[in-house]
């Protein structure tokens, strides 16, 4: 028996600056987790990964990622995802710098 689906969000690479990226509420790709779009429809999600893997111009690495609605926006429910959301590791750049 399939498992069941369990919502998601879409993510993926920004080819040219590596950015952690996530399909947006407003139809393009955003960098903010709090600004993806939650996908609770299977079939919607698995279309937007489609169209994702068309886009090898732009993105690398699209995958549909777990994620809950806590306060009304998308949360990663597994700690890899969750670190994506503050950016590179290395040092404090990007979204780090931000915080």
């Amino acid at each position: 028996m399939a498992r069941a689906f369990t919502p998601k969000v879409l993510t993926a690479n920004r080819l040219i600056e590596g950015d952690v990226v996530y399909y947006g509420n407003n139809g393009d790709w955003v960098l903010s987790h709090d600004d993806a779009l939650f996908l609770d429809d299977e079939t919607q999600a698995n279309e937007l990964l489609t169209k994702a893997h068309k886009q090898a111009d732009l993105l690398v690495g699209a995958y549909l990622a777990d994620a809950i609605l806590k306060g009304g926006k998308p949360v990663p429910t597994h700690f890899r995802e969750e670190f994506r959301t503050r950016g590179p590791s290395n040092y404090e750049h990007g979204k780090q710098a931000e915080v």
